[in-house]
Order: C-alpha cells, then sequence, then structure tokens
C-alpha cells in the first residue's frame, strides 16, 4: 500500500486539519496501529523516521500533527508558544490527539482492536493525557514525556502505561515522579516506569547536545527504550487478540 516514503494523510480535529504520515509495509490483513505524537518543535523528520520503524515491526506507523497544519517552531520561544495553549488546556490536548486516533482507527487496513501510542517529550505529555482521559486504547509508551498532571479530575485509566524516563531530566523533577505514581495509583492504572540512570530530557534524540539546556543524546537509554517499547506492545496487542 505505502512504500517506506510513507504517505501524507489529513485529518480534521472539528475544523483544523492535521496533516500526518502513515506508514505501513504489509497490506494483506488488518494491522495494529501505533501512533507517534512529537516533541514541541512539531511533527518532523524524528518522528516520521520512528513511524517507519514501527512499520517494520510490523505495525501501522503514523506520526501525527498536534499543532494544526504541520506548524513547526525553529526556537525555543517558538516552541514554547506552539505547546502553551495544549498545556494550559489540557482538554484540548486530549481532542486532539484522540482526533488522530479516531482517524486512524477507521482505515480499512488497522486493526482499530488494537491502537498503541508513543510520545516524546511535549508528545509524551500528550500521550499519557489520551490514557488520562479513559479512552480505551491498547497501551501508550512515553519516552521522556512531560508528566505534570493538571487540575483536571482523574479519571479510571483503561490502557496500559509505559513510562520511559530520564533520572537526569531537569523538565521533570523527582517529585514530579513521585506525584506521577500516586496519580496511578488512584487511577487505578496498569502501569510501569523505567528510569534511566544519567539520562537527561530528549535522550532518544541523536541531535541533542545542549547539557545547559538539560537536553542529551544517550545511546544507551536510545536503545534500551525502544526495545522496552517493543516488548510493552508485543504483550499489549497480543492480549488484546
Amino acid at each position: 500500500m505505502f512504500d517506506q516514503t510513507g504517505k501524507e494523510v489529513s485529518y480534521f480535529d472539528e475544523d483544523v486539519k492535521c496533516i500526518g504520515k502513515a506508514f505501513i509495509s504489509n497490506n494483506e490483513k488488518k494491522l495494529p496501529a501505533v501512533l507517534v505524537a512529537h516533541t514541541w518543535k512539531g511533527r518532523s523528520e524524528f518522528e516520521d523516521k520512528k513511524a517507519l520503524e514501527l512499520s517494520k515491526l510490523g505495525y501501522v506507523g503514523f506520526s501525527i500533527d498536534l499543532f494544526g497544519n504541520k506548524k513547526n517552531g525553529s526556537s525555543v520561544e517558538q516552541n514554547q508558544g506552539l505547546i502553551e495553549p495544549f498545556v494550559a488546556d489540557r482538554n484540548l490536548l486530549r481532542q486532539r490527539i484522540l482526533s488522530a486516533v479516531e482517524f486512524i482507527s477507521n482505515q480499512t487496513y488497522v486493526d482499530a482492536t488494537k491502537i498503541g501510542l508513543i510520545g516524546f517529550c511535549f508528545g509524551g505529555m500528550a500521550v499519557i493525557e489520551a490514557a488520562r482521559s479513559g479512552q480505551h486504547l491498547s497501551g501508550i509508551v512515553s519516552f521522556h514525556g512531560l508528566l505534570q498532571k493538571s487540575d483536571l479530575p482523574v479519571n479510571k485509566i483503561n490502557t496500559q502505561l509505559l513510562i520511559c524516563h530520564g533520572d537526569k531530566d531537569p523538565m521533570v523533577s523527582r517529585e514530579d515522579v513521585s506525584n506521577f505514581v500516586q496519580e496511578m495509583d488512584v487511577s487505578n492504572a496498569n502501569w510501569e516506569l523505567i528510569s534511566y540512570g544519567n539520562a537527561m530530557h530528549a535522550f532518544t534524540n541523536p541531535d541533542a547536545n545542549d547539557k545547559d539546556f538539560g537536553t542529551v543524546y544517550d545511546e544507551q537509554a536510545d536503545k534500551r527504550s525502544w526495545n522496552s517499547m517493543k516488548d510493552f506492545f508485543e504483550r499489549v496487542f497480543e492480549n488484546e487478540g
């Protein structure tokens, strides 16, 4: 159906046009889908490559667009401006990411009973918010995601969660981690958290090299977290069968 270059597709959250990219390696049967939620910069080659790698694992990989119209930031100030409306209004963030879930679930090549999400940085927050919404999903994986919750009520969580966290991430304090653990307990979630020693924010991004800002690539944590994700989805999708 699609080659390794993928296929850009448009979908909508009400009147906001979002532009994602789908990758699929086998169109002979319906496949589980894994959505990829982007960092605060917007959908980029980084997320598209992750979606391609997911397709090689036998899934539909779908790199989604949370900002709409494939907006991208080119500076810290622009990136911060792009995420601020969603950090302030978590209902907006939930609605935006679930519109992508609804779209991909309705595609003929997708097994709608097997939907997973992964996210990086701001995208990690987004996939956690999808779980916090109470939506039934097979599983979500957050890579160096922002764990801070909003003041919205805590729902029962109906999806399994894997949180891959850098222990030295300056954007997520140990208090934030402790609060997140308490939240998961209150919501009766099926969750696990892996904290990688000495890893900072953006540990999966080879271009991250700003120690003063707290974003540094960590090859070991990158590989270990990706392997943990692979094991996680093998398990949760098998359980959905």
